[in-house]
């Protein structure tokens, strides 16, 4: 049913998080989450979508150097040696603490939850350890999320290059977007939201992030997710600031409530002139996190196939 089109007060949004949650409904295969939504007949129908072969990847460059949004810049250093025979090899090494405003990077469902618990109505006490966690963790999704992706382009639906601070995006409005870019939402969809952020950050000294107010998205998208079955989340700005509902965590939320996996940072900024150049809103979508056992993410690099 069409989503209500008012700013929702903070009662409808704690029910969003209380009342609709998906917790138990994949049984003894709750762990993956709302990934169970993509089933072979989704994958088989995403990879008809790659009908010309273009490619266009979603990510943001290794994050190495420190600013305001990438207070722990990631490591990247090299190494190189002789080999017999006039050889030779280099190797290098990276670390990252990937979770942030600066990396590219996939959240599991054991990375955040409120004081109704996590997902799936697990305890963090009993599921978070030092050794990794014990239930809705990264390598659930080891065999690589393959489905249908569909960008909602903001920007070109409010004819404004960006997203402001002071008009974040809201739940109706992707509804409509979907229905200006004449796509039909279907369940175990990845849908990819579009805010601007380059162009933001080109006019504001090269920040987006990592401050008491940004732009992006308001709680009242938890409702569009929950409305249409999203298996995942990719966006460029992420939930905007400040927290208006005093909650723990507002779009967010749909990692603990709806076990939707959730891509920050994605640089969406190519795709959507990608999807201009060739007239259409829908591709295969590529998501492959790394095979981390009890991880509460990973860096990924998401391929949208044309």
């Amino acid at each position: 049913m069409p989503l209500p089109r008012h700013v929702p007060t903070k009662a409808e949004v704690d029910s969003l998080l209380r009342d609709r949650r998906n917790w138990g409904r994949w049984g003894d295969k709750g762990s993956a989450g709302a990934i169970n939504l993509i089933t072979p007949e989704k994958r088989l129908a995403a990879v008809k979508l790659a009908r010309k072969g273009r490619t266009v990847s979603a990510s943001r460059p290794f994050p190495v150097a420190p600013s305001v949004e990438n207070p722990r810049p990631a490591h990247h250093y090299m190494f190189s040696e002789p080999r017999p025979y006039g050889g030779g090899v280099a190797m290098d090494y990276y670390g990252i603490f990937y979770h942030g405003t600066a990396s590219t990077h996939i959240d599991a469902l054991c990375h955040v939850w409120d004081s109704n618990g996590m997902w799936d109505g697990k305890k963090p006490e009993e599921v978070i350890t030092y050794t990794g966690a014990k239930y809705g963790t990264i390598d659930q999704w080891s065999n690589g999320i393959l489905t249908r992706g569909v960008l909602l382009d903001v920007p070109k639906h409010r004819g404004k290059p960006y997203v402001t601070q002071d008009a974040p995006v809201q739940g109706w409005e992707l509804e409509d977007i979907a229905k200006e870019e004449g796509i039909t939402l279907a369940p175990g969809d990845a849908v990819m939201v579009y805010s601007g952020r380059e162009a933001y950050a080109k006019e504001h000294g090269g920040v987006w992030g990592g401050l008491p107010e940004r732009p992006g998205l308001h709680a009242s998208c938890l409702g569009f997710l929950r409305e249409y079955d999203v298996s995942v989340l990719v966006w460029d700005m992420m939930d905007c600031r400040p927290n208006d509902y005093q909650l723990a965590w507002e779009v967010h939320g749909a990692i603990f409530a709806y076990g939707i996996a959730l891509v920050d940072n994605a640089l969406l900024e190519p795709l959507a002139r990608a999807c201009a150049e060739e007239g259409r809103y829908e591709f295969m979508l590529t998501i492959n996190p790394l095979n981390v056992i009890g991880g509460t993410g990973s860096p990924v690099n998401p391929i949208a196939v044309f």
